[in-house]
């Protein structure tokens, strides 16, 4: 039996790790340090790392502006994909959103990302809009949308 996934706020001694997991993640594209000390003052309460055993193997980062949430970013180290992590940070995401009164939450993704845009239907997103040349490579991105 594996061990169960911890779901905690995001804390600045957990920045290193986030950005071992950004890099892994995007490469050249990854968000900057800086960035995610940026957002977790803006967002903290909404910025969610899962960890087992003592290591944090994913994060998510929330932000909410009055009835509205934006998922601003979500990553697992590929060293953990396939075991939950992502479902579980989802979970817990939207459970804190609910407890808010949050209505509508939305998200950007890239159109040539299937897996990610797959894990998302899973959780009732649906297409609302394509945006081209939303990321810095040129890539298409599509706005992604769900009621709470």
């Amino acid at each position: 039996m594996s061990t169960p996934l911890e779901i905690r706020k995001f804390r600045l001694a957990d920045l290193d790790r986030i950005d071992e997991i950004e890099k892994a993640s995007f490469g050249k594209h990854a968000y900057d340090r800086n960035l995610f000390a940026e957002f977790f003052h803006k967002c903290g309460d909404l910025f969610l790392v899962g960890e087992r055993r003592s290591i944090v193997c994913g994060y998510m980062l929330t932000c909410v502006r009055g009835e509205r949430a934006e998922v601003v970013s979500i990553a697992v180290d590929p060293k953990f994909r396939g075991k939950g992590a992502a479902s579980a940070l989802m979970d817990s995401t939207l459970r804190r959103l609910r407890r808010r009164s949050v209505s509508r939450v939305v998200l950007m993704v890239k159109m040539t990302n299937r897996p990610a845009r797959r894990f998302y239907e899973k959780y009732d997103f649906r297409k609302v809009r394509l945006t081209p040349r939303y990321y810095e490579d040129g890539s298409d991105g599509i706005l992604m949308a769900r009621l709470l």
